[in-house]
């Protein structure tokens, strides 16, 4: 336990990045420096959160050069990605797409995005993380840009679609590795593939797959029925009740469900059959002028039970977690605003941001189910003294625990703190990280300035 905690009390960033090894030290040291600057100011440009403007160059000098590559800057995240999970007994492998829109920039290699005329690329990420919700990191990424489609209407190019069983079929190159670890292949309708379900089955499902069905299919020996109304013949298993957030411009509410579950048979598309299970989440009693929330989820997993379903349920739920990572990655980082010439310099520049956007939304998470660690192990003493002069508090005589400083950080990006509004989210986390490291920066300068 001692070494673990002596590890994590380490500069993150050279825990984060032990191993890395992009061909050149000054390579590997430039790589590091660009990841403390940015996750110091995750809200700042390039040149507001660099140094200088010597530091500045460098860092457009690095994003520039084609000998170093976006996967070997994520390598050593990867690595420490599946040492977290290797702690764990199950893990939710996320998978998800989100577009990045450069629409109006002068960047080379940008392709249509939901339309021809909108310039962007595509951001194909698998996102682990516990039961519980924990953040571990990106395990493995896809990153494109669409070509025009021809003058026949077609898109030339792979096929988008084949990223979801690839996507299965590296996790199940993973699996081997991590014995002790059960892993979840969990996605949105785009993963509702009888090719990603068929290579499961014939590699010996060596990774769980959980996805919400897209397609009310036929069933072999169904009769008249298709899968949906096959599944909620007869009385449901049970029920779940949850509290869903707000969205959008819907308030947070309490949700009931009835859930039904059924094993099914369906097609391979070869001849052969796909067995599975269907379970249906179906919301009774919800209010007025609100759409009921129903869920339809494939499994391969067994759900014989009301406890084996809902617990598929709560890891389905578990899937927002990605949309809270495309929101930090996006919004918090804004690297939709990055100002490159081309999209191998973004692709750079993101494999960077997407260590710092886990790291935001990692101290969220531990700072709600682990309050009560020692802050000292993810802030050194100048942020933390940061923090408690940015809110105006005295330090206090006994070491403050990680939910104290993070909801400190949290007040100085504008959470309130009030007893009624609960724990902080992302949103005021990263706006007050930039504040609280520029306050320990400037703290640093004045030591060394009196020394």
């Amino acid at each position: 336990m001692g070494d673990a905690l002596t590890k994590v009390a380490q500069r993150w960033t050279d825990h984060e990045f032990a191993g890395l090894a992009l061909g050149d030290a000054r390579l590997d040291k430039r790589a590091r420096i660009m990841m403390e600057r940015l996750s110091a100011k995750p809200t700042a440009s390039i040149p507001q959160a660099c140094d200088s403007w010597n530091e500045t160059c460098a860092a457009y000098r690095f994003l520039g050069n084609d000998d170093v590559t976006w996967e070997g800057i994520l390598a050593p995240h990867w690595t420490r990605t599946q040492e977290r999970m290797s702690a764990h007994r199950v893990v939710l492998c996320i998978q998800d797409t989100t577009e990045l829109d450069f629409n109006g920039q002068e960047t080379e290699g940008l392709g249509p995005l939901n339309y021809e005329a909108r310039r962007g690329m595509y951001l194909h990420p698998t996102y682990a993380v516990t039961p519980e919700r924990e953040p571990l990191g990106v395990l493995d990424a896809y990153m494109w840009a669409r070509e025009q489609r021809g003058a026949d209407g077609v898109r030339p190019g792979q096929s988008e679609s084949a990223r979801w069983p690839e996507g299965y079929e590296r996790l199940a190159e993973m699996a081997p590795e991590m014995p002790d670890t059960r892993l979840v292949y969990v996605a949105d309708r785009e993963a509702d593939m009888v090719a990603m379900m068929r290579r499961a089955r014939d590699l010996g499902t060596p990774v769980d797959w959980l996805v919400r069905a897209k397609h009310n299919r036929c069933l072999p020996d169904g009769g008249d029925d298709k899968l949906w109304a096959y599944t909620t013949k007869g009385e449901a298993v049970g029920e779940i009740t949850f509290k869903m957030g707000p969205r959008d411009e819907q308030k947070a509410r309490t949700v009931r469900q009835q859930v039904w579950s059924r094993a099914v048979e369906i097609s391979d598309g070869k001849g052969g059959r796909i067995t599975a299970t269907c379970i249906v989440a179906r919301e009774i009693g919800a209010p007025k002028g609100v759409k009921p929330v129903e869920w339809r989820l494939l499994t391969n997993r067994q759900a014989s039970t009301v406890e084996q379903a809902i617990e598929l349920i709560e890891w389905y739920r578990a899937r927002w977690e990605i949309e809270i990572y495309f929101n930090v990655l996006k919004n918090g980082c804004e690297v939709e605003a990055l100002q490159l010439s081309a999209i191998d310099r973004i692709e750079r520049a993101l494999a960077l941001f997407m260590v710092v956007a886990w790291r935001i939304t990692n101290l969220m998470r531990l700072g709600r189910t682990c309050p009560d660690l020692d802050a000292a192990l993810f802030f050194d003493p100048d942020e933390i003294r940061g923090a408690y002069l940015l809110t105006k508090k005295k330090m206090p005589t006994a070491p403050p625990t990680l939910n104290e400083i993070v909801r400190l950080v949290a007040q100085v990006g504008g959470f309130l703190g009030r007893k009624s509004d609960g724990e902080p989210g992302v949103k005021t986390i990263w706006r007050g990280l930039d504040q609280v490291m520029t306050a320990a920066e400037t703290l640093r300068a004045l030591r060394e300035g009196l020394g």
